[in-house]
């Protein structure tokens, strides 16, 4: 784990430096007017923001407990710590802390670690559908000259929309034959390596036992439909963060087509998360997306950026904190754990 964060943390620190050398001479930037934007700034409509980032962790653990009700009921909101802890970890560690919230549900219902594993892949594959399903809807419907290079964000919907379609097809495939499927990408790609084909089939028969959570339509239906409710969520509290920067005639007006483009921008960037200093890359990244995309100034720009890595990515970490500490959980000591316990999963313990 150590290892692997030092290549991470040399990788984004060699990227930062590359784009402050490249920035220093081009950009110049007044704090002075960044303290202005933030001060400026609708702080109700963050408030709002935080909470409807707050409400999706509720729909998490709704949704999580519902994936696991054919296997063992729990209540709808007692794996809440569960995810906001994860979170915590994420948003502290970075994305190699991923492990943790399968991990303490595992502990906290006795479920076998495998079954959370499939769980958690099940979920990220909603969250992907949901937010293309958003993203794409808004973008697709959104009127002539709304947003930059219309051809090329309309192309990528496309595609989004494709790989969501296929993503769906082969979830049946894998629902209805997923021992076949496993077999045959396990010999598939077993050709280049077989310890590359059997940890191929060990994913797709973990993926199976996550599908077994959804047996009927209805399942199907309410996971879907809870996820696009969160996801919808989040997308508004992008829209109240950016539209709350009212001295920035750019945020304070900008449409519902633009947020989507600047939350998937943010998305992309977080997916590759590094502690401490990815939230300076992540806020130069999204940055320079609304500066690039709608000529944002840099100083509103970065506040917004700020604000929105603050609310939507670090708002838990407080409450999180909290929560660990009454439930005597070691951040670093629970996310070395979940990473070794994964690794021992995908070597030891074989999912039918």
């Amino acid at each position: 784990m150590k290892k692997r964060q030092w290549i991470l943390g040399l990788a984004g620190l060699a990227a930062l430096a590359a784009l402050v050398m490249w920035g220093r001479d081009r950009i110049h930037f007044d704090f002075g007017v960044f303290g202005a934007q933030l001060a400026q700034a609708d702080w109700r409509k963050i408030a709002i923001a935080l909470g409807c980032i707050y409400v999706g962790y509720l729909i998490r653990s709704a949704r999580w407990a519902l994936l696991l009700r054919h296997i063992k009921k729990v209540g709808l909101f007692s794996l809440l710590g569960t995810q906001v802890i994860g979170f915590t970890a994420v948003a502290l560690i970075g994305r190699i802390a991923d492990p943790v919230r399968p991990y303490l549900v595992a502990k906290k219902t006795g479920l076998p670690l495998s079954n959370q594993v499939a769980v958690y892949i099940v979920e990220r594959l909603f969250d992907l559908a949901s937010m293309a399903l958003i993203f794409c809807s808004v973008i697709l419907l959104a009127p002539a000259g709304a947003l930059p290079h219309p051809e090329v964000i309309k192309k990528v919907c496309y595609g989004a929309l494709v790989a969501t379609v296929c993503g769906a097809f082969f979830l049946v495939a894998v629902r209805l034959a997923g021992e076949m499927v496993a077999s045959f990408l396990d010999g598939l790609f077993g050709i280049a390596s077989k310890k590359l084909g059997h940890a191929v089939g060990h994913k797709i028969r973990t993926f199976r036992a996550g599908l077994d959570t959804m047996r009927t339509f209805s399942d199907f239906a309410v996971v879907l439909a809870l996820s696009l409710g969160m996801w919808g969520l989040i997308s508004l509290a992008y829209l109240e963060i950016t539209t709350a920067f009212v001295a920035s005639p750019q945020l304070a007006h900008l449409t519902v087509a633009k947020c989507m483009l600047l939350m998937a921008s943010s998305l992309a960037v977080s997916s590759l998360q590094l502690p401490v200093l990815g939230w300076f890359t992540q806020i130069g990244a999204v940055a320079a997306a609304m500066s690039g995309f709608f000529g944002v100034a840099a100083e509103p720009a970065t506040a917004c950026a700020a604000t929105l890595l603050l609310v939507g990515f670090l708002g838990i970490a407080p409450i999180g904190l909290v929560w660990a500490r009454f439930e005597h959980v070691s951040l670093r000591k629970i996310a070395a754990e979940s990473e070794h316990a994964e690794e021992a999963l995908a070597v030891d313990e074989p999912v039918g």
